[in-house]
């Protein structure tokens, strides 16, 4: 037999939790999460150790403790009798996780393209220079990553909300190079990973340790210094227990932080703009169903009205002086023509076929996506209401930049909503009355998806542009290129300008130069062209390594590829 707690939340919900037996003894449940958690913190942890060794011997000794909390806590939780013995042991394994993650700090933070990106704008906001619509490409040197657009140029400017610069410009004077935005980072990950494990009902503490802290994931993020990572933090306190918002007909404390943490989120970066609209229709049909649409609609109106001001709060200096650049800069990720790139369905473009003449119908069926898993939300909330926190990323899968980084990024908030937004909140929430079966439900839902189905398609199917065959290869040394002589023919019915560049893997090299041929190939005509690296020379990779050469497009948004070199 089992003894259920009944948990009063900050929402005014209780939300009953199976704690223990009736000795006190934790169940087993709760003991085997614990011990995953634990055994999490081995993930990545030996690398950290072996780099320590050589030359920062108190860490290792650290990480050395580390290893001796994770054995004795693994025996521990098999073995302890109380729950509220197994309850501190939750504990011991989120301070053990803490410490490896500062471990791993000290030892690797030097941050990506975004960190420092980030540190340059929060100098120039410390000196009072502009921060939005300055290029910086004296940042990206050697070893530093680069984002490539369709236009055949690099982004070098910043283009995130200004929180993470505002936080990050009181530690410019910290280290060397991105270590302001790093700290900041990582900083708000063990904040946000503590916050969840305080916010978690007892016996669940131990899942915010391990997704926030465990498999060495989230914190590789915090140490490139990724805005999404502040981002995340806030938006902790807005998914636990996030159905309870506005109960009663207020808003309270609860409510009320959780619309400051939300406007704070989105103006940290872009990711929370789409988990937003389904928290908000998601309360307000949980409201509407306990108060009736007018008291819904007041307690949502309360909500967004919290949420805009400190959103404009946030944002309200850089509107008034760069009101222009601002607005291009927090958008610039949706406008700035990035090449495709990510795990999603872009991949049959990039590397099933030899491109696409229409690839920014990607982007269309990424956006028809999103409209109907919201418009799919309203009308079934009652059934997809827990699934708040997961719906939003998937429309990310059909984006032309569809990378992994923008669903892992947000799995902790997958967990809280699962642990603390269960389906009984939504039992009696309000959406339309359709009237139609089971048959009539699924033809709806599939009418819904079907635009996002046919933008895919037309992306997927459409042929490339441009044909292109190797004529010459001048090599430089014995493993290596020095240009290559390609024939270029022009097969669409739109004048063209390529960009071209080598790949031999899933990222995009610098774009080579043009010696000898056209800018702009007008249609159904053919050129030969000479492409030359961008350092000089192209190393060639080792035997049966596929060699693509890709010609990008910017008007329209095309991709032509052809093997130099095929793979095994």
């Amino acid at each position: 037999m089992y003894v259920t707690e009944t948990r009063p939340s900050a929402a005014g919900l209780r939300t009953p939790v199976k704690v223990s037996s009736a000795d006190g003894a934790p169940a087993q449940w709760h003991r085997l999460l614990t011990l995953l958690a634990d055994i999490g913190l081995f993930v990545g942890t030996r690398p950290v150790w072996a780099q320590a060794a050589s030359h920062r011997p108190l860490v290792a000794a650290v990480i050395s403790l580390c290893y001796a909390s994770i054995l004795t806590t693994g025996v521990l939780v098999l073995v302890v009798r109380r729950g509220r013995s197994l309850a501190r042991l939750d504990l011991c394994v989120l301070v053990t996780a803490v410490t490896l993650t500062l471990c791993a700090y000290a030892m690797d933070h030097g941050g990506s393209d975004e960190a420092l990106l980030t540190t340059q704008a929060a100098r120039q906001l410390a000196h009072g220079l502009p921060v939005y619509g300055q290029p910086w490409p004296g940042l990206f040197g050697r070893g530093v990553a680069l984002t490539p657009t369709v236009t055949g140029g690099y982004d070098f400017t910043y283009g995130y909300p200004p929180l993470s610069v505002l936080l990050t410009a009181p530690f410019v004077g910290v280290g060397h190079g991105a270590m302001a935005a790093t700290l900041v980072s990582t900083g708000a990950l063990l904040v946000g990973a503590v916050v969840m494990w305080w916010l978690l009902p007892v016996p669940w503490r131990s899942a915010a340790t391990l997704v926030c802290l465990g498999f060495g994931l989230l914190p590789d993020y915090a140490r490139l210094g990724y805005p999404a990572v502040v981002a995340l933090a806030l938006l902790v306190p807005v998914v636990v227990r996030w159905p309870g918002t506005g109960a009663g007909g207020r808003l309270g404390p609860a409510g009320l932080t959780r619309a400051a943490c939300l406007g704070a989120a989105c103006a940290a970066q872009q990711l929370p703009w789409f988990l937003a609209p389904f928290l908000l229709a998601g309360i307000y049909a949980v409201r509407r169903g306990e108060l009736g649409p007018r008291e819904a609609a007041r307690v949502v109106g309360r909500f967004v009205a919290v949420a805009s001001a400190v959103w404009l709060l946030i944002n309200t200096y850089f509107i008034v002086r760069q009101p222009h650049d601002w607005l291009s800069g927090i958008a610039l990720p949706l406008t700035q023509g990035a090449v495709v790139h990510g795990q999603g369905l872009v991949g049959i473009s990039l590397y099933l076929t030899d491109g696409s003449g229409r690839l920014v119908w990607y982007s269309y069926a990424s956006l028809l996506l999103a409209a109907a898993l919201l418009a799919l939300f309203v009308l079934f909330v009652r059934r997809l209401g827990p699934a708040a926190a997961v719906l939003p990323w998937c429309a990310f899968y059909l984006a032309t930049r569809s990378q992994d980084g923008y669903y892992l990024l947000m799995t902790p908030l997958w967990v809280a909503a699962a642990v603390t937004a269960p389906p009984a909140p939504f039992a009696t929430a309000w959406q339309p009355r359709l009237g139609l079966g089971r048959r009539a439900r699924a033809g709806l839902s599939a009418l819904l998806l079907a635009p996002a189905a046919i933008g895919v398609t037309v992306a997927a199917t459409s042929a490339p542009p441009l044909r292109m065959t190797v004529l010459d290869e001048r090599p430089a040394g014995r493993a290596a290129l020095a240009d290559l002589t390609v024939r270029v023919t022009n097969l669409a019915d739109d004048d063209l300008r390529p960009h071209f560049t080598l790949t031999t893997g899933q990222g995009m090299s610098r774009y080579w130069s043009v010696a000898r041929g056209p800018a702009v190939l007008a249609r159904h005509a053919s050129a030969t062209y000479e492409l030359r690296p961008p350092t000089g020379k192209f190393t060639l990779p080792r035997h049966g390594v596929r060699i693509r050469l890709r010609a990008f497009t910017g008007a329209p948004m095309t991709l032509s590829s052809t093997d130099v070199r095929d793979g095994p």
